[in-house]
């Protein structure tokens, strides 16, 4: 909620820093914190006490660049930067600017953006997410540039491709990044259910509806919400989604009274929302207020210098946790690894990893360690006849479909059938694996 009082031209002058520039450290003549934006402050997960040292903030690399040349020769650099209040730092760009009056130098105003963490292959983690692939590190970049404003963002994404984790990079990023993050799952709950854990309810509004619930809106006020999955949003629902976003608030289910809210939507789908759009799944306009900035993420199988890295990565977590120790992994499993279509993309991944780590035995992960699908695949004899809808049981289509994150085509192409079989195999009386 704004404040009734007029804010002061220094909080102002800050305020269009962190709009226009985003993270920015204010310094003085005598090298010490006059002001640092709120962006600066979410980039070092702490406070920058006013009066302290540069050189306390600052820490160089050794035989690197110093502090009064980084001020003096206006040059980027790359510096660890701390908070204060913590002991952890981390590597940052940092630019001085000069800001000077009659040719008078009043002090400076420190730029800083994040540096890519690489460990030694180069890689670059963000925000839980670990690639070298450069599609991947081009979306860092517009996540980084898109978290300083207040447009909502539509992240498109197949299931296990990261879409949370962007989530929370654009929030933990923005200026709200000290602001609540909720998150709802929109393919989760039924519709009923689903309302009012969006807009909240009054007591008595339904059957077990013994006290007020505020719901995700007004629990994220000031900061995110993320809707996951939004395309599986009921039509109906869809038209108060567009209400909220147009009036800024809610009105709880049993409620008469709007509530102002707060809130910036980031909203996620592994679904094409103008394919919904034209099938009249989807309303348009609610569309065009989600879909502001679209930001599309690559599947594993589209990074496929990943994919080894990755599974190495999974290994020793689990070699952390766990008494056996892999050295290597075995060609055959290797070859497997990175032929596999990854329908799960990195979560799948991972579960693959966990369960070789655990199944096999030894030093080397061996092709045998790897889950079934894996030997089935490579023992399939090709005079075997394809499965067809009769003999397609519905377990084993949910299982593909789950496996392709929804994609129909995908769990066709997993199962070794045509659209149209696994088609009729859905549209079997008596069938629900869709």
């Amino acid at each position: 909620m704004a404040s009734s009082r007029a804010a002061s031209p220094a909080r102002l002058t800050l305020s269009a820093l962190d709009t226009l520039t985003g993270a920015v450290l204010l310094v003085d003549t005598g090298r010490k914190v006059l002001a640092a934006t709120p962006a600066l402050e979410a980039l070092l997960g702490g406070p920058v006490t006013e009066g302290t040292p540069l050189s306390e903030l600052l820490v160089f690399p050794p035989g690197g660049e110093r502090q009064d040349p980084l001020l003096t020769d206006g040059r980027d650099t790359v510096v660890r930067l701390r908070a204060r209040a913590q002991d952890a730092t981390q590597n940052l760009r940092v630019r001085a600017v000069a800001l000077t009056q009659a040719g008078r130098t009043l002090g400076w105003a420190l730029l800083v953006s994040r540096e890519a963490t690489a460990d030694a292959e180069g890689a670059e983690v963000f925000h839980g997410l670990w690639t070298r692939d450069a599609r991947l590190r081009r979306v860092f970049r517009i996540v980084e540039k898109v978290a300083r404003t207040e447009s909502s963002v539509l992240v498109r994404g197949e299931s296990g491709t990261g879409k949370e984790h962007i989530a929370h990079a654009l929030h933990a990023l923005s200026p709200r990044g000290k602001g609540p993050f909720r998150a709802i799952n929109c393919a989760a709950l039924p519709p009923s259910l689903l309302e009012s854990e969006l807009f909240g309810h009054v007591r008595g509004a339904f059957t077990g509806a013994v006290r007020d619930s505020p719901g995700h809106f007004r629990l994220a006020h000031g900061g995110s919400l993320f809707l996951d999955e939004v395309a599986e949003l009921p039509l109906d629902l869809q038209a108060k989604m567009l209400r909220v976003l147009e009036t800024r608030t809610v009105i709880p289910v049993g409620g008469r009274a709007p509530v102002p809210v707060d809130v910036r939507i980031i909203a996620a789908t592994h679904r094409a929302l103008r394919r919904e759009v034209e099938a009249g799944r989807f309303r348009a306009d609610l569309m065009y207020r989600l879909r502001v900035v679209p930001i599309f993420l690559p599947t594993l199988r589209e990074r496929r210098g990943d994919i080894l890295p990755l599974a190495r990565r999974f290994l020793d977590e689990h070699q952390q946790r766990g008494t056996r120790r892999v050295e290597r992994i075995a060609p055959e499993a290797r070859r497997l690894l990175e032929a596999h279509t990854w329908a799960g993309n990195v979560r799948e991944l991972r579960n693959v990893m966990e369960y070789a780590y655990v199944i096999g035995e030894g030093p080397v992960l061996r092709e045998t360690d790897l889950p079934p699908e894996f030997s089935e695949a490579r023992r399939a004899p090709a005079d075997e006849p394809a499965p067809t809808a009769a003999t397609l049981d519905a377990r084993t289509v949910r299982d593909a479909l789950a496996r392709a994150g929804g994609n129909r085509t995908e769990a066709a192409r997993l199962l070794g059938v045509s659209r149209v079989t696994l088609w009729r195999r859905l549209r079997a009386p008596g069938e629900t694996a869709d």
